[in-house]
């Protein structure tokens, strides 16, 4: 592993976390290499500045270092002159080295904390209490500097530094933008105490000029070599360069190109022809700019004899994990074949036949020596290698670092890739290689595509193993470990959130299925975006993708007479994360348990965003056009932000008309203690509730299930009862039975088993007993792939999983989510037993989970803003949609039988009028029962006393009868009263089935 790539872990983390408010005071210098080997100042320090316009009393504070991935904190508390005046400087003197011969200007306080070189953490704390863990809550430090391969910083990572250099904040200190990258720049360490003269922020400073050039350029004799150089000006234009020390022939500055503007770069070439003879040649270079600032950089340029080889680069690289010479100093020779942000890969032309030994080798250097370098560059280099391993990774990565010498040998070099497939057993035998992939590749994760230039591929869609496979049985166990030996993440070769984002297609999207054939690259190792780190290709050509799964329609399903879908919609919320909310109100909040805050909010930050996420999902939910709609992370906010959604989507269907095509199904009793609830929508149109939804309020569910019975327009009744179960992230700490079993099942499993079992042994008798009817179906965000123990304990009970008859059934994989790289489905379809064989088709819309979240609707965190109004990234879990053919509950049987009524016979006592109805089937064939027979057209005054119901107006009576066979009569009792003088006559209709 090698250490630039911790950047990009650190940048993850960053994008994460808060900046710090502005503090008055900062740190304004930092340099570790006090007493070092090259160094002239003999200790470390840190320096600190008051930028604002008000004396800053900093007594009782703390300066306080921790080494780059470190979680302890070493503390100097400050003491001394400790208020410092506006534009004042305070100096910090820390451990000193065994060189150097200069003393640090009279220190203001002193410690004897030990700084690295080159990375590390430094933050200013406003007490003298020593910080914990490798990234400190925000509020518990004024300050924070992380620089280098740092895990932890303000925005950006800041410079790494060496002997040499230290880390000086923009604008004599006054710069302070919340980004350590932005704010810090590398230079010779320039001490200041609170007797330097004062620096008032509010007086413009001219920014300097900044050269990058390299310290040293070694080339063997008689060959063509030369160093790339450049030079930026934050607010003026560099204009020119030339070389300002004594002539010499051969060495001359070429291809000079001046900055376009105020901001730009000006670059050029050092080059040094074939015939420079053999020797020491000290060169400066002046960069100078339109404001009559000038700058100059020195590169001593050395031609001889290179050192020899101590070994070659498989021989570094070993046969095992580990290089043998780990740890120590070598000179080895290899091609150039890529450059990178932070370095560069070589590789032996010739190997060593043994595919055990990678023949490549990743140098780890800074800026100025990878402009030494061309790719073709055949070069001898010194350095130490090292086993670096990043955070979370479990396996090194063979690098040099600490580069001494690079001679450039030959030019213009080809290297032949490595052919290689995936899966590949170990990766790691051709790290640093150039290969080429000769099976085309899938890409199966875009989660990282806008901030870190990240696509996951593997050869093939990678499904993950409990989503196919009960977990822990040999199949799952296979399928989990050989999904990890077929991924590899295209990178782009920046370790930086790149400024414009790689590998969009034409339609602004890359999606998930699409694939890349004939893929070239060096093979990396490196900090993956979601933590930990992976393999990597860092592409030396071009990659061209084949939309291969192009953006689709909703799924179209066989058809049936009522529609439903399952949407997860993403933390749609009418409260935003910045106070206000969607009535333009301010210090508003969300609530979450007992607790009313902003904090509580999630989804949409303000009112800008939640009209672009409304678009996203109004579109998605006009597009499938279901009858009724199970909604998952709606805003627990009664039913206004449901409301709120059928509002604009009645709009998007009808503008201008009023026409309310969907309604909100009232809410239950509860809805849970979570910042989200479960909703249901509806189309009046197509179904009627039957009666109010019900919701379980068991502890076991801080988002409780809700069942809704409707009636089709048939007369069919159904329960939907929507679900999201506890969720798979936020892991508890420890080995209980909710912590990460290892099995595909991620965390809170136990919990979900739980909540599942109370659905099914609880919940759903209860509903089913309510509705009068078995035909229930199970729908939402389980949290559970298809073969998890939840789902399990749920089709246990006779439940059929319609995806898996329907999706898998029809030779296809099931999935509604893609994470890390591989695709499940945790959003479900379960029917009943009672409903199964009237369910005729389900499926997925994969409008969301293979899209990349850069399309989103969010504003920020994005290079760029890749957002349409297509209702594509709604959010990141799949619409699941279902179609049934509810059987109408009762069939007209008139024609079947023949009615004969019996004469009335009147009763003095009862006032009421008795006879009998025999109905006899003449259709030869069994009639099913009960029969229902309905005596219409009774006279105005005239009642059927022992009717069974009455539909429509209709008195009946119920015929509880298995069923009539071909011939067989069947006679009822009938009783009638009555007022007035009509007489009794009435018409019969005979229906099987029920009302």
């Amino acid at each position: 592993m090698k250490t630039n790539t911790i950047l990009a872990a650190a940048l993850a983390a960053a994008f994460s976390a808060p900046a710090l408010a502005a503090s008055p005071v900062v740190i304004s210098q930092v340099y570790g290499g006090g007493g070092n080997s090259g160094a002239t100042i003999k200790n470390d320090f840190i320096e600190l500045f008051n930028r604002s316009d008000a004396a800053v009393d900093i007594s009782g504070w703390s300066v306080q270092y921790a080494s780059a991935a470190g979680t302890s904190w070493q503390v100097t508390k400050l003491s001394g002159k400790t208020v410092l005046q506006p534009g004042q400087y305070f100096l910090v003197q820390e451990s000193a080295g065994t060189g150097g011969t200069v003393d640090l200007p009279t220190p203001d306080a002193s410690g004897t904390l030990a700084l690295s070189g080159t990375t590390g953490k430094v933050a200013l704390v406003a007490n003298g209490n020593a910080l914990s863990g490798a990234a400190p809550a925000v509020g518990t430090f004024a300050d924070l500097l992380g620089f280098g391969s740092a895990g932890y910083f303000e925005g950006s990572v800041g410079p790494g530094l060496s002997n040499t250099t230290a880390a000086l904040r923009a604008n004599g200190g006054c710069a302070d933008t919340d980004n350590n990258g932005n704010d810090f720049t590398t230079g010779a360490p320039a001490p200041r105490n609170s007797a330097s003269p004062l620096n008032a922020c509010g007086v413009p400073q001219q920014p300097p000029i900044v050269a990058t050039c390299p310290a040293n350029l070694s080339l063997a004799f008689g060959i063509n070599g030369g160093a790339d150089i450049s030079a930026t000006d934050a607010d003026g234009t560099v204009n020119s360069a030339v070389i300002t020390s004594a002539a010499v022939p051969g060495i001359s500055l070429i291809n000079f190109l001046a900055a376009t503007g105020a901001g730009g770069t000006a670059t050029a070439r050092l080059s040094i022809a074939a015939s420079v003879q053999a020797g020491s040649y000290p060169v400066t270079i002046k960069f100078a700019n339109d404001q009559s600032q000038d700058a100059t950089c020195a590169i001593s340029v050395s031609v001889a004899a290179p050192a020899a080889i101590s070994h070659t680069i498989p021989q570094i690289q070993g046969p095992g994990n580990t290089s043998p010479y780990a740890n120590t100093v070598q000179t080895t020779e290899g091609v150039v074949t890529a450059k990178v942000g932070s370095g560069f890969f070589i590789q032996d032309p010739d190997g060593d036949g043994n595919p055990l030994t990678s023949d490549g080798l990743f140098i780890f250097t800074t800026a100025a020596n990878i402009g030494t370098v061309q790719v073709g560059d055949k070069i001898r280099i010194s350095g130490s290698i090292i086993e670096y391993t990043p955070s979370a990774a479990t396996r090194s990565y063979t690098e040099m670092q600490n580069v001494t010498a690079i001679v450039k040998l030959a030019s213009g070099i080809s290297i032949t890739p490595t052919n290689i497939q995936l899966p590949y057993a170990n990766l790691g035998q051709v790290e640093g290689m150039l290969v080429r992939f000769t099976n085309p590749l899938t890409v199966s994760q875009l989660e990282y595509l806008g901030d870190r230039g990240e696509v996951t591929l593997s050869s093939g869609r990678l499904e993950i193993a409990s989503n196919r496979y009960r977990p822990r049985t040999p199949e799952a166990i296979a399928q989990a470990a050989a999904n990890q030996l077929n991924q590899i993440i295209l990178d782009d070769g920046i370790f930086v959130t790149p400024t414009v984002i790689p590998y969009l297609g034409e339609d602004g999207s890359l999606r998930a299925g699409d694939t890349v054939s004939g893929l070239t690259g060096v093979v990396d190792f490196g900090a993956k975006g979601g933590g930990g780190a992976a393999f990597k290709l860092q592409p030396t050509e071009a990659p061209v993708f084949s939309q291969d799964n192009p953006r689709t329609d909703p799924p179209v399903l066989a058809a049936g007479n009522v529609k439903v879908a399952s949407a997860n919609v993403l933390n749609y919320f009418t409260t935003f994360t910045n106070g206000t909310d969607v009535e333009g109100n301010s210090n508003v909040g969300c609530t979450l348990g007992s607790s009313t805050a902003k904090s509580n909010c999630r989804g949409a930050d303000n009112l800008n965003e939640y009209v672009r996420q409304n678009t996203k999902i109004v579109g998605e939910l006009k597009a499938i056009n279901a009858d009724v709609f199970g909604l998952m992370e709606i805003q627990n906010s009664g039913d206004y932000t449901v409301t709120k959604l059928v509002d604009s989507l009645n709009e998007a269907i009808s503008p201008g008309t009023g026409i309310k095509t969907y309604a909100v199904v009232p809410k239950p009793a509860a809805t849970g203690t979570d910042a989200i609830r479960v909703a249901m929508i509806y189309k009046p149109s197509a179904l009627t509730p039957v009666g109010g939804a019900l919701s379980d309020a068991d502890a076991i569910n801080n988002r409780p299930p809700m069942a809704q019975t409707f009636r089709a327009n048939n007369g069919a009744k159904f329960t939907l009862v929507v679900n999201h179960l506890k969720s798979k992230g936020s892991c508890p700490s420890g080995t209980g039975a909710d912590a990460d079993q290892n099995d595909s099942q991620s965390c809170w499993n136990a919990t979900r088993i739980q909540q599942a079992n109370r659905l099914m042994n609880a919940f759903v008798p209860q509903v089913v007993a309510a509705a009068g009817d078995a035909k229930v179906l199970l729908i939402g965000d389980f949290n559970s792939y298809g073969m998890e123990d939840p789902i399990a304990a749920i089709t246990a009970t006779g439940f059929v999983n319609q995806l898996e008859r329907f999706v898998r059934g029809s030779g296809g994989m099931p999935y509604s989510f893609v994470f890390n790289g591989e695709s499940g489905y945790l959003d479900h379809a379960l029917a009943s037993a009672a409903l199964s064989a009237q369910v005729v088709g389900a499926a997925e819309w994969h409008n969301n989970a293979d899209e990349p979240p850069v399309v989103d609707y969010n504003t920020d965190g994005k290079p760029e803003d890749k957002f349409t109004s297509a209702p594509y990234r709604a959010s990141d879990h799949d619409p699941v949609v279902i179609s049934l053919n509810l059987a109408a509950p009762n069939t007209d049987v008139t024609a079947s039988v023949k009615a004969v009524a019996s004469g009335l016979v009147f009763a003095r006592a009862s006032n009421q009028w008795t006879g009998t109805l025999t109905i006899t089937n003449t259709s030869g064939a069994a009639l099913s029962g009960p029969l229902q027979l309905s005596l219409g057209g009774l006279p105005a005054g005239v009642t059927l006393v022992n009717a069974s119901g009455n539909r429509s107006g209709v008195p009946y009576i119920t015929a509880n009868t298995s069923s009539l066979a071909a011939g067989a009569s069947l006679t009822v009792p009938v009783t009638f009263s009555k007022t007035g003088t009509a007489a009794i006559s009435y018409t019969t209709q005979v229906f099987s089935g029920t009302f």
